[in-house]
């Protein structure tokens, strides 16, 4: 289990305050993965006391994190062989999603 620095707890509060949830994902049990919707991030803590994206927020396909992916003309959110369209809601979700985790995650930390 990590331990948080304060400022670290001053992010989280304020991502739980925007409706960031932790979830479990069994590959990434030592990093901190939070969903909203039906998006997800990993973040990892940083030595100064803040956190970073481990990569970039995802589309969640049958709970797991997927990977965007063209097929044509068109696009799609692949986890193993589940294909989910990226409908223009869908994109339109996942880039607030990733919007307001960057918002925050850049926001100086008031001690």
């Amino acid at each position: 289990m990590v331990e948080f620095t304060p400022q670290q707890m001053q992010i989280l509060e304020r991502l739980f305050a925007a409706g960031f949830r932790p979830m479990a994902m069994p590959p990434y049990e030592r990093a901190l993965c939070l969903r909203r919707g039906e998006c997800a991030a990993i973040l990892s803590p940083l030595p100064n006391g803040g956190l970073k994206l481990l990569a970039s927020p995802s589309y969640l396909v049958d709970g797991n994190l997927s990977v965007r992916l063209k097929r044509g003309a068109t696009e799609v959110f692949v986890w193993k062989k589940t294909e989910l369209p990226a409908t223009p809601e869908r994109l339109h979700e996942l880039e607030l999603f990733r919007g307001e985790l960057t918002d925050i995650l850049e926001l100086p930390q008031v001690l």
